[in-house]
Protein backbone atom coordinates (compact mmCIF):
# COMPACT_ATOMS: atom_id res chain seq x y z
CA UNK A 1 0.00 0.00 0.00
CA UNK A 2 1.52 3.62 -1.04
CA UNK A 3 2.64 5.69 1.80
CA UNK A 4 0.81 9.46 1.72
CA UNK A 5 3.84 11.99 1.21
CA UNK A 6 5.08 13.87 4.66
CA UNK A 7 3.11 16.83 5.33
CA UNK A 8 4.64 20.11 3.65
CA UNK A 9 5.58 22.62 6.31
CA UNK A 10 2.81 25.05 7.09
CA UNK A 11 4.11 28.55 6.03
CA UNK A 12 4.78 27.71 2.96
CA UNK A 13 1.35 27.97 0.74
CA UNK A 14 -0.07 26.91 -1.98
CA UNK A 15 3.66 27.84 -4.04
CA UNK A 16 6.27 28.27 -3.35
CA UNK A 17 10.24 28.28 -4.43
CA UNK A 18 11.92 24.85 -4.43
CA UNK A 19 14.83 27.28 -2.99
CA UNK A 20 12.32 27.98 0.26
CA UNK A 21 11.30 24.08 0.73
CA UNK A 22 14.93 23.34 0.93
CA UNK A 23 15.17 26.10 3.47
CA UNK A 24 12.12 24.54 5.71
CA UNK A 25 13.39 21.14 5.61
CA UNK A 26 11.82 19.61 2.87
CA UNK A 27 13.65 16.96 1.05
CA UNK A 28 14.41 16.59 -3.04
CA UNK A 29 12.49 13.68 -2.77
CA UNK A 30 9.65 14.92 -1.19
CA UNK A 31 9.39 17.83 -3.85
CA UNK A 32 9.47 15.41 -6.57
CA UNK A 33 6.50 13.58 -4.78
CA UNK A 34 3.06 13.16 -7.55
CA UNK A 35 1.38 15.26 -5.33
CA UNK A 36 3.08 18.48 -6.33
CA UNK A 37 2.71 20.25 -9.57
CA UNK A 38 5.94 21.78 -10.95
CA UNK A 39 4.55 24.77 -13.62
CA UNK A 40 7.82 26.17 -13.77
CA UNK A 41 11.42 24.93 -13.18
CA UNK A 42 12.06 25.89 -9.23
CA UNK A 43 8.74 26.38 -8.63
CA UNK A 44 6.03 23.77 -7.05
CA UNK A 45 2.25 24.18 -6.24
CA UNK A 46 -0.41 21.89 -4.15
CA UNK A 47 -3.06 21.77 -7.41
CA UNK A 48 -6.27 23.05 -6.32
CA UNK A 49 -9.25 20.01 -5.67
CA UNK A 50 -11.95 22.20 -6.96
CA UNK A 51 -14.06 21.38 -9.90
CA UNK A 52 -14.23 24.26 -12.74
CA UNK A 53 -16.62 26.23 -12.74
CA UNK A 54 -19.82 25.68 -15.48
CA UNK A 55 -19.12 24.86 -19.03
CA UNK A 56 -22.29 27.18 -20.17
CA UNK A 57 -22.26 30.43 -18.46
CA UNK A 58 -19.52 32.95 -20.35
CA UNK A 59 -18.99 35.02 -17.12
CA UNK A 60 -18.55 31.71 -15.06
CA UNK A 61 -15.71 30.72 -17.51
CA UNK A 62 -14.30 34.31 -17.75
CA UNK A 63 -14.27 34.12 -13.70
CA UNK A 64 -12.32 30.42 -13.90
CA UNK A 65 -9.71 31.74 -17.02
CA UNK A 66 -8.96 34.39 -14.42
CA UNK A 67 -8.34 32.45 -11.77
CA UNK A 68 -6.12 29.62 -13.61
CA UNK A 69 -4.23 32.97 -14.76
CA UNK A 70 -4.22 33.83 -11.23
CA UNK A 71 -2.64 31.11 -9.78
CA UNK A 72 0.21 30.31 -12.36
CA UNK A 73 1.10 33.95 -12.17
CA UNK A 74 1.17 33.50 -8.04
CA UNK A 75 3.51 30.67 -8.74
CA UNK A 76 6.21 32.16 -10.90
CA UNK A 77 5.82 35.32 -8.82
CA UNK A 78 7.75 32.79 -6.55
CA UNK A 79 11.41 32.92 -8.09
CA UNK A 80 9.80 35.97 -10.78
CA UNK A 81 12.99 39.67 -10.83
CA UNK A 82 11.93 41.98 -8.74
CA UNK A 83 12.13 44.47 -11.78
CA UNK A 84 9.76 42.63 -13.73
CA UNK A 85 6.19 42.85 -13.83
CA UNK A 86 3.05 40.51 -15.25
CA UNK A 87 2.09 42.39 -18.99
CA UNK A 88 0.53 42.44 -22.17
CA UNK A 89 -2.33 39.53 -21.96
CA UNK A 90 -1.39 38.44 -18.41
CA UNK A 91 -2.05 41.53 -16.99
CA UNK A 92 -5.55 41.98 -18.73
CA UNK A 93 -6.52 38.76 -16.92
CA UNK A 94 -5.71 39.36 -13.80
CA UNK A 95 -7.48 42.90 -14.34
CA UNK A 96 -10.47 40.76 -14.85
CA UNK A 97 -10.42 41.27 -19.17
CA UNK A 98 -12.52 39.36 -21.49
CA UNK A 99 -9.24 38.47 -23.04
CA UNK A 100 -8.10 35.00 -24.03
CA UNK A 101 -4.75 34.65 -21.69
CA UNK A 102 -2.51 32.74 -24.67
CA UNK A 103 -0.20 30.06 -23.84
CA UNK A 104 2.15 31.78 -21.71
CA UNK A 105 2.95 34.00 -19.09
CA UNK A 106 3.97 37.84 -20.38
CA UNK A 107 6.68 39.22 -18.19
CA UNK A 108 7.90 42.52 -18.78
CA UNK A 109 11.24 43.82 -17.55
CA UNK A 110 12.37 47.75 -18.50
CA UNK A 111 15.13 47.64 -21.08
CA UNK A 112 18.24 46.85 -20.93
CA UNK A 113 17.44 44.32 -18.50
CA UNK A 114 17.35 40.82 -19.51
CA UNK A 115 13.75 39.44 -20.56
CA UNK A 116 13.31 36.13 -18.71
CA UNK A 117 13.55 32.79 -20.44
CA UNK A 118 11.67 30.03 -18.84
CA UNK A 119 9.26 27.44 -20.39
CA UNK A 120 6.04 28.78 -20.12
CA UNK A 121 6.96 32.58 -19.69
CA UNK A 122 7.15 34.85 -22.68
CA UNK A 123 9.55 38.04 -21.18
CA UNK A 124 9.60 40.76 -22.85
CA UNK A 125 11.51 44.03 -22.59
CA UNK A 126 9.94 47.88 -22.82
CA UNK A 127 10.83 51.29 -22.22
CA UNK A 128 10.40 51.74 -18.19
CA UNK A 129 8.25 54.89 -18.65
CA UNK A 130 5.75 52.11 -20.70
CA UNK A 131 5.81 50.10 -17.68
CA UNK A 132 3.52 51.59 -15.37
CA UNK A 133 2.80 49.02 -12.70
CA UNK A 134 0.00 48.16 -10.09
CA UNK A 135 -0.83 45.79 -7.74
CA UNK A 136 -3.13 42.69 -8.11
CA UNK A 137 -3.98 40.52 -5.85
CA UNK A 138 -0.55 40.64 -4.35
CA UNK A 139 0.97 40.43 -8.06
CA UNK A 140 2.76 43.39 -9.95
CA UNK A 141 1.43 43.90 -13.25
CA UNK A 142 1.27 46.76 -15.78
CA UNK A 143 -1.78 49.28 -14.95
CA UNK A 144 -4.73 49.03 -17.17
CA UNK A 145 -4.01 52.14 -19.36
CA UNK A 146 0.11 50.24 -20.25
CA UNK A 147 -1.78 47.14 -20.69
CA UNK A 148 -4.08 48.07 -23.19
CA UNK A 149 -1.47 50.38 -25.27
CA UNK A 150 0.69 47.24 -24.76
CA UNK A 151 -1.55 44.89 -26.79
CA UNK A 152 -1.93 47.18 -29.58
CA UNK A 153 0.80 44.90 -31.06
CA UNK A 154 -1.03 42.02 -31.17
CA UNK A 155 -5.24 43.18 -31.13
CA UNK A 156 -7.19 44.19 -33.44
CA UNK A 157 -9.18 47.27 -33.23
CA UNK A 158 -12.22 45.88 -32.46
CA UNK A 159 -10.66 43.91 -29.66
CA UNK A 160 -8.75 46.76 -28.45
CA UNK A 161 -12.56 48.52 -28.21
CA UNK A 162 -13.72 45.78 -26.07
CA UNK A 163 -10.78 45.62 -23.60
CA UNK A 164 -10.74 49.38 -23.46
CA UNK A 165 -14.82 49.25 -22.69
CA UNK A 166 -13.70 46.56 -20.42
CA UNK A 167 -11.22 48.91 -18.29
CA UNK A 168 -13.57 52.31 -18.77
CA UNK A 169 -16.44 51.02 -17.20
CA UNK A 170 -17.80 52.38 -14.52
CA UNK A 171 -19.12 49.47 -12.12
CA UNK A 172 -22.01 48.92 -10.87
CA UNK A 173 -22.91 47.50 -6.65
CA UNK A 174 -25.32 45.16 -5.68
CA UNK A 175 -28.14 47.64 -5.35
CA UNK A 176 -27.50 49.01 -8.79
CA UNK A 177 -25.45 52.18 -7.68
CA UNK A 178 -22.21 53.24 -9.73
CA UNK A 179 -18.76 53.25 -8.24
CA UNK A 180 -17.31 55.38 -10.32
CA UNK A 181 -14.11 54.58 -7.69
CA UNK A 182 -14.20 50.79 -8.62
CA UNK A 183 -12.78 51.75 -12.42
CA UNK A 184 -10.08 50.93 -13.96
CA UNK A 185 -9.13 53.43 -16.02
CA UNK A 186 -10.85 56.80 -17.65
CA UNK A 187 -10.64 57.53 -21.61
CA UNK A 188 -8.34 60.33 -20.65
CA UNK A 189 -6.06 57.62 -18.93
CA UNK A 190 -5.81 55.50 -21.84
CA UNK A 191 -5.17 58.26 -24.13
CA UNK A 192 -2.25 59.41 -21.97
CA UNK A 193 -1.21 56.13 -22.27
CA UNK A 194 -0.70 55.98 -26.05
CA UNK A 195 0.59 59.37 -26.33
CA UNK A 196 3.48 58.75 -23.87
CA UNK A 197 5.51 57.86 -26.40
CA UNK A 198 5.99 55.72 -29.53
CA UNK A 199 3.74 52.61 -29.59
CA UNK A 200 3.63 48.92 -31.61
CA UNK A 201 0.31 48.81 -33.58
CA UNK A 202 -0.36 53.15 -32.50
CA UNK A 203 -2.58 53.54 -35.64
CA UNK A 204 -4.79 50.55 -34.60
CA UNK A 205 -4.69 52.18 -30.57
CA UNK A 206 -5.84 55.50 -31.71
CA UNK A 207 -8.68 54.36 -33.84
CA UNK A 208 -9.75 51.90 -31.10
CA UNK A 209 -9.70 55.32 -28.48
CA UNK A 210 -12.47 57.14 -30.74
CA UNK A 211 -14.83 53.98 -30.59
CA UNK A 212 -14.33 53.62 -26.54
CA UNK A 213 -17.13 54.56 -24.40
CA UNK A 214 -18.34 53.73 -21.35
CA UNK A 215 -21.48 51.94 -20.49
CA UNK A 216 -21.06 48.60 -22.34
CA UNK A 217 -20.53 45.64 -19.68
CA UNK A 218 -19.42 42.48 -21.85
CA UNK A 219 -18.09 42.12 -24.90
CA UNK A 220 -21.55 41.02 -26.84
CA UNK A 221 -22.76 44.41 -25.72
CA UNK A 222 -19.34 46.40 -27.52
CA UNK A 223 -20.05 43.90 -30.34
CA UNK A 224 -23.86 44.98 -31.10
CA UNK A 225 -22.91 48.77 -30.47
CA UNK A 226 -19.73 49.14 -32.44
CA UNK A 227 -22.03 46.95 -35.42
CA UNK A 228 -25.38 49.25 -35.07
CA UNK A 229 -22.67 52.33 -35.47
CA UNK A 230 -20.99 50.58 -38.75
CA UNK A 231 -24.87 50.48 -40.04
CA UNK A 232 -25.75 53.41 -39.27
CA UNK A 233 -28.17 53.05 -36.64
CA UNK A 234 -28.53 55.99 -34.31
CA UNK A 235 -26.12 56.36 -31.09
CA UNK A 236 -28.06 54.64 -28.08
CA UNK A 237 -27.46 55.98 -24.50
CA UNK A 238 -25.44 53.44 -22.13
CA UNK A 239 -26.45 51.93 -18.73
CA UNK A 240 -29.13 53.98 -18.36
CA UNK A 241 -31.09 54.24 -15.68
CA UNK A 242 -34.81 53.86 -16.74
CA UNK A 243 -37.52 56.01 -14.25
CA UNK A 244 -41.14 55.85 -13.88
CA UNK A 245 -43.26 58.55 -14.05
CA UNK A 246 -42.92 59.11 -10.28
CA UNK A 247 -39.05 59.40 -10.94
CA UNK A 248 -38.84 56.08 -9.24
CA UNK A 249 -35.90 53.16 -10.88
CA UNK A 250 -37.67 51.13 -12.72
CA UNK A 251 -34.08 49.12 -13.85
CA UNK A 252 -31.52 49.56 -15.52
CA UNK A 253 -30.80 48.69 -19.18
CA UNK A 254 -27.84 48.48 -21.38
CA UNK A 255 -29.24 50.47 -24.73
CA UNK A 256 -31.61 53.14 -24.75
CA UNK A 257 -32.90 55.02 -27.97
CA UNK A 258 -34.97 57.71 -25.41
CA UNK A 259 -36.17 59.53 -28.86
CA UNK A 260 -37.91 56.07 -30.12
CA UNK A 261 -38.59 54.60 -26.19
CA UNK A 262 -36.77 51.45 -27.39
CA UNK A 263 -34.73 49.71 -25.18
CA UNK A 264 -32.12 47.24 -26.22
CA UNK A 265 -31.25 44.10 -23.80
CA UNK A 266 -28.60 41.65 -24.79
CA UNK A 267 -29.48 38.74 -22.94
CA UNK A 268 -26.75 36.70 -21.83
CA UNK A 269 -26.64 32.79 -20.84
CA UNK A 270 -27.03 33.78 -17.51
CA UNK A 271 -30.14 35.54 -17.87
CA UNK A 272 -31.82 31.64 -18.85
CA UNK A 273 -30.27 29.68 -16.32
CA UNK A 274 -30.53 31.62 -13.48
CA UNK A 275 -34.23 32.01 -12.29
CA UNK A 276 -33.83 34.92 -9.84
CA UNK A 277 -32.34 37.03 -12.64
CA UNK A 278 -35.07 35.24 -15.48
CA UNK A 279 -37.96 36.44 -12.95
CA UNK A 280 -36.48 39.87 -12.15
CA UNK A 281 -36.11 40.34 -16.08
CA UNK A 282 -40.08 39.71 -16.53
CA UNK A 283 -40.45 41.84 -14.01
CA UNK A 284 -38.39 44.46 -15.70
CA UNK A 285 -39.87 44.43 -19.00
CA UNK A 286 -43.29 44.05 -18.08
CA UNK A 287 -42.91 47.83 -16.03
CA UNK A 288 -41.02 49.12 -19.10
CA UNK A 289 -43.71 48.05 -21.13
CA UNK A 290 -46.31 49.70 -19.39
CA UNK A 291 -44.88 53.24 -19.44
CA UNK A 292 -44.36 52.74 -23.44
CA UNK A 293 -40.79 51.32 -23.96
CA UNK A 294 -40.61 49.06 -26.40
CA UNK A 295 -37.80 46.67 -25.32
CA UNK A 296 -35.70 44.11 -28.20
CA UNK A 297 -34.15 41.61 -26.07
CA UNK A 298 -31.26 40.17 -28.05
CA UNK A 299 -29.08 36.77 -27.99
CA UNK A 300 -25.84 36.26 -28.23
CA UNK A 301 -26.21 34.31 -31.05
CA UNK A 302 -28.58 37.32 -32.92
CA UNK A 303 -25.33 39.63 -31.55
CA UNK A 304 -22.40 37.13 -33.53
CA UNK A 305 -24.53 37.25 -36.70
CA UNK A 306 -24.12 40.71 -36.82
CA UNK A 307 -26.57 41.45 -39.40
CA UNK A 308 -29.47 39.88 -37.46
CA UNK A 309 -29.34 41.91 -34.30
CA UNK A 310 -28.77 45.02 -36.05
CA UNK A 311 -31.61 44.24 -38.40
CA UNK A 312 -34.19 43.43 -35.71
CA UNK A 313 -33.19 47.02 -33.92
CA UNK A 314 -33.70 48.46 -37.52
CA UNK A 315 -37.12 47.42 -37.90
CA UNK A 316 -37.95 48.43 -34.76
CA UNK A 317 -36.63 52.01 -34.55
CA UNK A 318 -38.51 52.87 -38.11
CA UNK A 319 -41.57 51.42 -36.82
CA UNK A 320 -40.96 53.67 -33.83
CA UNK A 321 -39.97 56.61 -36.10
CA UNK A 322 -36.79 56.79 -37.00
CA UNK A 323 -36.52 57.70 -40.44
CA UNK A 324 -33.19 56.18 -41.26
CA UNK A 325 -30.93 58.95 -41.10
CA UNK A 326 -28.24 59.03 -38.55
CA UNK A 327 -28.41 62.67 -35.99
CA UNK A 328 -24.85 64.49 -37.33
Amino acid sequence: MPVAPRPLPGGLGPAFSCGDARAAGVSPKRLRAKDLAAPFRGVRTVPDAEPPASGIDPLARQREVRERTRRLASAYAEIMPAHAVFAGRTAAVLLGAPLDPGPDLVVAVPDPMRAPRRIGIRGVKSRPEYLRATVVDGLRATDPASTWSMLGAELDVRELVILGDAFVRVPRDSVGSQMPHARLATIDDLRASLTAGRRIGARKLRTALELIREGSASPLETDYRLDAAAAGLPDADLDIEVCDRQGRLVGISEFVYPTYRTIVEIEGDHHRVDRAQWDRDIEKYAAYSALGWEVVRLTARHVRHRRTAVAIVDDVLRRRGWDGTRPR
